[in-house]
C-alpha cells in the first residue's frame, strides 16, 4: 500500500532563473484506472509550493489548476516559482510536466493553518449514518469495467441513500455524501485534504451520466488543520450542459468543523449525444 507522504515525495534538482525543479514519482494506487487522482496531483504540486515557502508559509491555503493533459504513473518534473513572498501569505505558480510535456499548473497560496474553531460559519455538516452503518465502496467499478486504485489508499464510506447509481437508479439529486479516511491511519493533512475533495464518484453518475469525467479545472481552499479521525465529505452537482458539469465538494472534520472546498468544472459525455 503506497502512503501519502511516499506518493508524494519530491527530490530537489536545484533553481534556475528563480524556478526550483523536483522530481516526482508518480503513484499509480493514487488513481483511477490509470489515470491520476486530480486532487493527488495537486498535493503533489502543493508539496512543492511548500518546500519554496519556507517554515513561514508551510501550509496550503489555496489553489487553482488546470489540467491540461492527464500524466502517467512514472516519473514526473515538478517547477515550483515564487511570485510573492508577504507575511501573511506566500504565492506559488508550479507545473507538473511528463515527458517534457506540461500536464498540470497551478497558483498555489500557501499561509498558517490552525485548528481553532471558527469566528463564525454557516456551514453545517453533511448530515451522515454512523460510519459502520455505511459499506465501504469496492475498488472494482460498478460492472467491473476497471479498477480505482484510490479506493485501496482512501477507504470511502458512502450513504446508503446515494447507492441506487450502483443499481442503476440513481437519486436524480446530483449529490453524494460519505465518510473519508486513509487506508493506513495516517490523519488528514492540508495536502492529502485536496484527495478528498477529489474522492466521491463523479456526481454525473447520480444524474445518469455515467463515465469517465476527467477534470478540466480544479479550484480548493483548506480552512483549518484537520482533528483526527474520518471526514464527511459531500459533493452536489451545480449545472450540467455544454458538455460539462460543475462540482461543488464540502469537507468536515471529526469535530464538525469545514476544513476544506473544493469547486471543480469536468468534462462529460451526456446521454444521446454521442
Amino acid at each position: 500500500m503506497g502512503d501519502f507522504l511516499t506518493a508524494t515525495a519530491l527530490v530537489a534538482r536545484g533553481a534556475t532563473a528563480g524556478a526550483h525543479e523536483f522530481g516526482a514519482d508518480l503513484d499509480g494506487q493514487w488513481a483511477l484506472a490509470d489515470k491520476p487522482n486530480g486532487g493527488y496531483l495537486l498535493a503533489v504540486l502543493g508539496r512543492a509550493a511548500a518546500a519554496v515557502s519556507g517554515a513561514a508559509h508551510p501550509h496550503l491555503t489555496a489553489i487553482s489548476g488546470s489540467f491540461i493533459q492527464s500524466p502517467a504513473a512514472g516519473p514526473a518534473v515538478v517547477t515550483a516559482e515564487v511570485l510573492r513572498a508577504g507575511r501573511g501569505s506566500t504565492q506559488v505558480r508550479a507545473r507538473l510536466s511528463q515527458d517534457g510535456v506540461p500536464r498540470v499548473e497551478a497558483l498555489i497560496t500557501q499561509g498558517l493553518l490552525g485548528d481553532a474553531e471558527p469566528w463564525w460559519s454557516g456551514s453545517e455538516p453533511v448530515e451522515l449514518p454512523p460510519l459502520a452503518d455505511c459499506p465501504r465502496s469496492p475498488v472494482e467499478a460498478p460492472g467491473g469495467a476497471f479498477r480505482i486504485h484510490l479506493l485501496e489508499v482512501v477507504e470511502q464510506y458512502l450513504d446508503p441513500a446515494v447507492l441506487g447509481f450502483m443499481r442503476g437508479k440513481p437519486t436524480g439529486r446530483g449529490v453524494f455524501a460519505g465518510w473519508l479516511r486513509l487506508a493506513d491511519g495516517s490523519d488528514w493533512d492540508p495536502l492529502s485534504l485536496l484527495v478528498a475533495l477529489d474522492a466521491l464518484p463523479p456526481v454525473g453518475y447520480d444524474l445518469g451520466v455515467p463515465g469517465w469525467s476527467p477534470t478540466v479545472q480544479f479550484s480548493a481552499y483548506v480552512r483549518g488543520l484537520c482533528a483526527p479521525g474520518p471526514i464527511r465529505v459531500r459533493a452536489t452537482a451545480g449545472e450540467v450542459g455544454g458538455g460539462h458539469v460543475d462540482e461543488s465538494v464540502s469537507a468536515w472534520d471529526s469535530k464538525g468543523r469545514l476544513v476544506a472546498q473544493g469547486r471543480q468544472v469536468a468534462s462529460v459525455r451526456l446521454p444521446g449525444q454521442g
